[in-house]
C-alpha cells in the first residue's frame, strides 16, 4: 500500500496502535526504533493530508475581492486581513452588573 493510498484516518489509526504498542508491549529495543520508524511514517502521511486540505479550504481575502475593488481603487487591507489585532479603545468596554 502506498502513502497516497493510506487515508488520513487510516494513518491516524495506524500511528494509535504503533504508540499503543510501543507503550503496552514488551518489545526489544530494536522492535521499538522499528515501530518508533514506522510511527513516524504514518505522522508524515496525516501532515502531508492536513496540510492538503488546509489548501483546498483556505480562503484568502484576494480571492474574494477583486484587485481594485469596485470602481478600481484598491482598499487598504483591514488588520484583520493583515492578521493583526485593531488598536484598542479609548474607553474601557460596558460592563454588566449581572456579573458582579
Amino acid at each position: 500500500m502506498t502513502e497516497e493510498d493510506i487515508s488520513y484516518e487510516k494513518a491516524l489509526e495506524l500511528l494509535d496502535a504503533k504508540m499503543r504498542s510501543i507503550e503496552e508491549d514488551d518489545l526489544t529495543l530494536e522492535q521499538v526504533i522499528a515501530a518508533v520508524a514506522e510511527g513516524r511514517r504514518y505522522l508524515k502521511i496525516c501532515e502531508a493530508k492536513l496540510e492538503a486540505a488546509r489548501h483546498k479550504i483556505e480562503v484568502r481575502p484576494e480571492a474574494i475581492r477583486p484587485p481594485g475593488g469596485v470602481g478600481g481603487a484598491q482598499a487598504a487591507p483591514s488588520t484583520a486581513d493583515r492578521g493583526e489585532l485593531p488598536p484598542p479603545s479609548a474607553e474601557p468596554p460596558p460592563t454588566d452588573d449581572r456579573l458582579l
